[in-house]
Formats: C-alpha cells, structure tokens, sequence
C-alpha cells in the first residue's frame, strides 16, 4: 500500500507537467487537409521459374484530377525465394509539385533504389501480403541544382476477401484492404521519423488471370520534414494489375 501510495502521488505532481506538454503538442501542429486522386498501374512479370521484372508507373493528382502533385515511375528485377515469398532490387523516379496549403518552394525530382520481401499467405478464406521495403532516397531541392541522402523503411499489411466462394477467380468481385507505415532513419532525417501512415479500403474485380482493377479510398497522414505540418489527404485510388507470365506455365 505504501509504494502504490507513493506512485499515486507521483502521478499527481507529473500530471499538469503531461498535460502542458500534450496540449503544447497539439497547438504546434498544423493539419492541412487535401484531395487527391492515384491513378496506378502495376506489374510484375513472370521470365522464367524464379526471375521476372517490375515496372509501375503512377500519376498523382491535387484536388482529385485538376492539379498536378507527383509523376511516380518504378521498375526492378524480381526473384522468387518460394511459392510465397518474392524478394525485389530495384529502382523508382518521382517528380513532385507544390500543392496544399504549404507547398514546396517548387517542383522537385527524387532518385530511389529499394529493396522489397513480399510474403503471401492466407487465414482461411482472407488472403494476406506482407510487404517489407527498404529506400535509399535522393532528394532533389526545388531552388538548386542539389540533393539530401534519407534512409526509409516502410512495412504493408494488405488482406483480400472474395466476395464469391472461397478464393478470388477471374470474373468476381473482392474486397481489399490494407495499412501501411513509413519510418525515416539517418542522419538527414529532422523531425518526421514518422513519416507517414497510409490506410486503404477498396472494391476490386479480377477480369482474368492477367488483370485486376482496384477501386478504393485512401486515408494518408504524412508529417513534413518541420515535424509540426500534418497533412491529411483524401485520396481515390484507382489501380490497374496487370501481370504477364511469359512462361506460359499458366
């Protein structure tokens, strides 16, 4: 009883000191509210038995369609590790404009190598994909002709749900869902380890073993290099995967 005592007193004094902090914290941050709309593609192609290719290519807009927010090219050289598990090295060029209530000086282009660990697996009916990824940014400045060196590492979560019998088979409808976070690391990362959160949910419709469309809307928190601007960007997300297995062993 004494040492609860001491620790309920304890608590006592700290609490106006954490609340102060809490409510410092919250009038430091600024939240800037944006719409946005993703138009993707994605793919992965089978070459033989254990290697095949990425290529992606994303076009981002402000303000849904009207606006111009980031060009997104990727590409990289897949391996199969397993049945289940894909290991990718690879390369992406993003060019990004000013938008929002406090944009960029102007428009900047980034340079991106990453390494990526895919690993599907499934609870009964639901399918599941873990994606973990690696980045080793270089980011351009908008008003000279330099770049910052940031390390980022992001982890995935996406689960799929047939809406027609047990599993996805071409021709039906599913539903998708995923989480994703962004962690920076390095000497150049200021005040926005975290650097964003995105969580996604869609309706999606498998044409055939090739095709698949996903129609969806995406909740994105991002927290700028200043560590006190939050943005939060409604976002649609319209996504085309297309994979080729010139194999054929399908």
């Amino acid at each position: 009883m004494k040492t609860l005592r001491r620790m309920l007193q304890l608590c006592l004094l700290l609490a106006p000191a954490l609340f102060s902090y809490r409510a410092q914290a919250q009038t430091d941050r600024i939240k800037d509210f944006n719409q946005n709309g993703w138009y993707m593609y994605f793919g992965d192609h089978k070459l033989t038995d254990k290697w095949g290719i990425h290529t992606e290519a994303q076009l981002r807009r402000h303000n849904i369609v009207s606006d111009p927010q980031q060009f997104l090219l990727r590409t990289g050289v897949n391996y199969n590790l397993t049945n289940t598990a894909m290991f990718t090295l690879g390369y992406g060029f993003i060019e990004t404009h000013p938008y929002g209530d406090f944009p960029a000086a102007g428009k900047f282009p980034e340079h991106r190598i990453y390494e990526q660990l895919q690993v599907k697996g499934n609870i009964e009916r639901v399918g599941l994909q873990h994606r973990y990824r690696l980045e080793q940014r270089w980011i351009g400045s908008a008003a000279a002709d330099t770049y910052t060196y940031l390390n980022r590492a992001r982890y995935m979560l996406k689960a799929t749900l047939p809406l027609l019998g047990t599993t996805i088979d071409a021709k039906e409808p599913f539903l998708a869902v995923y989480d994703e976070i962004f962690i920076g690391f390095g000497n150049n990362i200021q005040r926005n380890i975290f650097d964003q959160n995105r969580a996604y949910a869609a309706v999606g419709f498998k044409f055939n073993d090739a095709a698949t469309l996903e129609l969806g809307y995406l909740n994105q928190i991002l927290q700028k290099a200043s560590g006190t601007v939050f943005e939060h960007n409604h976002t649609l997300q319209v996504s085309l995967f297309y994979n080729i297995d010139f194999t054929g062993s399908n």
